[in-house]
């Protein structure tokens, strides 16, 4: 199989209350990439940056089965930059620069080598991008998910509009869930989202876990409590490659093999926190993995008898 990724690859400076880095990868495709790596190859990314992206960590994405074909190098100018300081309870934070530099003339192209692809992701990216990517394709992935965010909704809801009628799933967390659908009810505004075209809906909503939607069936997936979190950064692009790319491994799009894709990318987001940037994806063995899902199943697994 393969995976398609349309997504951000960038420079972060983070602070937390557990310390500071001032200039670490980062960026949507960058983490989605990585946390799908651990199921399947290859990991077609379409993306762009700067000169002044590491040759290195281009390697070392490289040596994880994410191919490059994709990828637009401006020599002359730099990286889309974004700095962030996040609050004691990790779930705000504040935006300090947002440098979009060479995202600002992002022209996604597919390559010819990246056609025929079994899944596609669309990374948090304006809806004119994610548009203009989709429309490139000669065939259409098995499953399409798409990312968005508040922004979106406030500069070029027509667009997003136009978008979401072109896609299968939509991740967003609950206050965007809330925001684009003018629900406070969670299940209220699944409905109505899904009536905007995607048939599947993932609400990601942090510690608490997350919630699919498919016609009238619900899924509720829960969060493992972390004794340290380090870092928030890149948890939802983690949660969401993994989640694609265990479907694309197991090539199944159901409504069950979904609810065990949510687990693994639950997973992966989790190691996500527990170091700065994507520091701790790179690290990570198909044991921890392993015993992280078990950590999983034991949370939601219990017998009960009503008499």
């Amino acid at each position: 199989m393969s995976l398609l990724i349309v997504g951000t690859m960038a420079f972060d400076a983070l602070e937390t209350p557990f310390g500071k880095v001032d200039r670490i990868i980062g960026g949507s495709g960058t983490y989605a990439a990585l946390a799908a790596s651990n199921f399947t190859k290859p990991i077609n990314m379409v993306s762009i940056v700067g000169g002044d992206f590491p040759k290195e960590d281009i390697a070392a994405l490289e040596s994880r089965g994410v191919s490059f074909d994709g990828l637009e190098i401006v020599a002359d100018e730099k990286s889309f930059f974004w700095s962030g300081k996040y609050h004691l309870d990790m779930n705000t934070r504040d935006t300090l620069v947002t440098d979009l530099n060479v995202l600002a003339r992002f022209n996604p192209i597919v390559p010819e080598s990246y056609q025929g692809a079994d899944f596609m992701m669309l990374g948090n990216l304006s809806p004119a991008v994610q548009i203009s990517a989709l429309k490139q394709l000669h065939k259409r992935p098995k499953l399409v998910i798409m990312d968005t965010m508040n922004f979106w909704m406030d500069v070029a809801m027509p667009e997003l509009q136009e978008a979401l009628q072109m896609v299968d799933l939509l991740m967003v967390n609950d206050s965007e869930a809330r925001q684009l659908s003018g629900e406070y009810s969670l299940v209220k505004a699944a409905k109505k989202i899904q009536k905007m075209g995607p048939k599947y809906l993932i609400i990601k909503k942090g510690e608490h876990g997350a919630l699919l939607f498919y016609e009238d069936r619900i899924f509720s997936a829960p969060a493992l409590p972390l004794e340290d979190v380090f870092d928030p950064t890149g948890a939802g692009d983690t949660f969401a490659g993994g989640f694609i790319g265990y479907l694309d491994r197991i090539n199944d799009i159901s409504f069950e093999s979904m609810k065990a894709a949510i687990i693994m990318g639950s997973a992966l987001a989790s190691f996500c926190v527990e170091k700065f940037g994507p520091q701790r994806l790179m690290e990570i063995t198909p044991e921890e993995i392993e015993a992280r899902v078990n950590e999983f199943i034991m949370l939601s697994n219990f017998e009960v008898r009503a008499k």
